[in-house]
């Protein structure tokens, strides 16, 4: 599967369209925008130093490019857990990591700065998901239970498209032995200094453990940590560091 670049109203996303009723989108760093702002580029997280009318106008320069409603779009206030929840109504979701809909014309968002976005769908269904898998999220099962609550919306595994967005990669993921040994062996490389993980591809092992297609996920390219160009990173930016949005809408029939 080869990864494309698409450019909605001149603002630079990674495009997922898995199928006609599914379109989802993730954004880049875009740093031809905002160059004199406290973090230049299409920072979309409220959890930064930028002013929030900054914010918000590159939320609204976002939305509208991708033709998405924020209106009509629910988020988490993402706090590296497992909660997840099934939405009705748009809003923000305080502590929760994944979301869950099957509400047509609804919209999901989800942020990273190193973390991956997964973006879920089952298309025949008509079911929708969202879920910020860092590493600990990852290792506390927010991808298994996310799917769980997708089947008890009416989706099944084996129906399940799923895009996994750029996050930082084992070349540059070092942790020490108190975060390693919290995954298995097979995505630990022990054959350096310290230990290195490798967060996606512990991802996408879990989504075919949860029964995905291995042709039905979008595994996209480019590490967080490493391309300063094209991704915002927390762990080289620290605190100053932007954030980027995974976005999944459910189109009516």
């Amino acid at each position: 599967m080869t990864q494309q670049a698409a450019s909605f109203s001149s603002v630079d996303t990674l495009d997922w369209h898995p199928h006609p009723r599914v379109k989802a989108v993730f954004s880049l760093k875009n740093l031809r925008f905002r160059k004199d702002a406290a973090i230049p580029g299409l920072n979309l997280g409220y959890n930064t130093p930028e002013q929030d009318e900054i914010t918000n106008a590159n939320r609204e320069q976002f939305f509208r490019a991708c033709g998405a409603d924020p209106a009509k779009t629910s988020w988490g206030l993402q706090v590296h857990g497992a909660r997840v929840q099934r939405v009705t109504e748009p809003g923000v979701y305080p502590d929760t990591d994944a979301l869950v809909t099957s509400v047509p014309g609804f919209a999901l968002g989800v942020f990273v700065a190193d973390c991956a976005a997964v973006l879920l769908a089952d298309p025949e269904a008509g079911v929708i998901a969202t879920a910020h898998a860092g590493w600990k999220g990852a290792v506390a099962g927010i991808l298994p239970e996310t799917i769980r609550v997708m089947e008890t919306a009416g989706a099944r595994a084996a129906k399940l498209r799923a895009f996994v967005s750029p996050c930082i990669s084992a070349a540059h993921f070092e942790v020490g032995e108190e975060v390693a040994a919290q995954f298995p062996e097979a995505f630990v490389d022990r054959n350096r200094s310290r230990p290195h993980v490798d967060l996606k591809g512990f991802v996408v092992h879990q989504l075919l453990e949860a029964g995905l297609a291995k042709d039905a996920i979008r595994i996209a390219d480019g590490c967080t940590m490493g391309d300063a160009e094209r991704f915002y990173s927390y762990r080289r930016e620290g605190a100053k560091s932007g954030r980027m949005m995974g976005l999944i809408q459910l189109l009516p029939v």
